[in-house]
C-alpha cells in the first residue's frame, strides 16, 4: 500500500461524507492515528495504523488495511478497513427519556453521559 493523504483516505473508506468535512474533523482534533491526535489532513497513513474518530458523538476504531485511488462503492470502501469499533456495555440499562416534551435536566444529563468527549 502506498501512503495516502489521511483526509482523502477517510472520504474514501466512506468513513466521512465529504473530504472538505474530513478535513474539518481533523483540524477540530476528533482524529487519532496510532494514539496521536492527527493535527493536519495531509499527514500520511500507512497499512496497519489504527485510526480514532470522533463524529457528531460516535466513536469509530478502525485499522487501515489498503487505499483507494477514487471513492467506490460502500462494499469497496468497506474492504479499505478493518473495523475494531467497541461494542457498546450490553449491562448498561438505557432509561427512557420522556417522549413529546422538552428534555429535562435530568434527561439532558444522561444523553451528555452516553456521548463521548474529546477535548
Amino acid at each position: 500500500m502506498t501512503p495516502q493523504r489521511l483526509d482523502k483516505w477517510l472520504w474514501c473508506a466512506r468513513l466521512m461524507k465529504t473530504r472538505s468535512g474530513a478535513a474539518r474533523l481533523i483540524s477540530d482534533g476528533k482524529v487519532r492515528i496510532n494514539g496521536e491526535r492527527a493535527l493536519k489532513p495531509s499527514r500520511l497513513v500507512h497499512a496497519g495504523d489504527v485510526i480514532t474518530t470522533a463524529n457528531q458523538g460516535r466513536l469509530a476504531v478502525v485499522r487501515v488495511v489498503d487505499a483507494a485511488e477514487r471513492r467506490g462503492p460502500a462494499n469497496l470502501a468497506q474492504t479499505l478497513y478493518e473495523d475494531l469499533t467497541p461494542l457498546p456495555p450490553a449491562n448498561r440499562p438505557l432509561t427512557p427519556l420522556r417522549s413529546g416534551k422538552r428534555p429535562t435536566k435530568r434527561d439532558r444529563r444522561r444523553l451528555d453521559a452516553l456521548r463521548v468527549d474529546w477535548t
